[in-house]
């Protein structure tokens, strides 16, 4: 008999925990569906997402749209950009040519000279021109302000008859392609003459001070 009460009481116990259980599932169900219908949109927010997204992509195909005509537009202006600073060696070599004929003692002041002297001129001015049609441009640089944009200054040269800084000599010449630098110009530049006494008084303080 008594073990038939525990029996009951234990059946009892096990009923009542299934049912606490089963409620607290509900309870929990409950709850997820609250949060799942406070998540879900409403067909006009919906509608501002697509179209935000939408605007989004529209800016970025646009972007990219952009991005691809000025590369091409760069290909097409500056694909030449490697050949023609290396053709630019053809005009050094004529200049080169035309100093080592000019220092020949042999052949200075001869018909010989004065000829094959003009042939190189009209040869080096047929590659400027042809050149200047493909918007290969020299750089005017003498007696010009030097221009770290432009020019690059190999040496100085004294000269009271210049500003300081003023192009004296083009040591080898520069060129732009269109808007683009496609070598700077080497160049001389003056600088004022030091005045001999001021710099033997100088040198002469300096001894005084040892």
């Amino acid at each position: 008999m008594e073990k038939e009460q525990n029996e009951n009481i234990e059946e009892k116990k096990t009923s009542q925990t299934e049912e606490e259980l089963s409620d607290t599932d509900t309870s929990l169900k409950d709850e997820n569906n609250d949060k799942d219908k406070a998540l879900e949109k409403n067909p006009e927010e919906k509608i501002l997402d697509l179209e935000d997204k939408l605007a989004r992509t529209l800016a970025e195909m646009e972007n990219q749209r952009r991005r691809f005509e000025k590369e091409k537009e760069e290909a097409y202006e500056y694909g030449g950009f490697a050949f023609a600073k290396e053709a630019l060696n053809l005009i050094d070599n004529l200049e080169r040519s035309k100093q080592i004929l000019e220092s020949d003692g042999n052949l200075k002041n001869t018909e010989a000279l004065k000829k094959t002297l003009e042939h190189l001129n009209i040869i080096s001015k047929d590659l400027i021109s042809i050149f200047e049609k493909n918007n290969i441009k020299p750089i005017e640089s003498l007696n010009k302000k030097l221009d770290p944009n432009f020019h690059q200054a190999m040496i100085e040269i004294e000269d009271n008859q210049k500003d300081p800084g003023t192009i004296v000599q083009e040591i080898q010449k520069g060129f732009m392609i269109k808007d683009r630098l496609l070598r700077p110009s080497l160049v001389g530049v003056s600088k004022k003459a030091e005045n001999k006494d001021q710099k033997d008084e100088q040198n002469k303080e300096n001894l005084d001070k040892k």
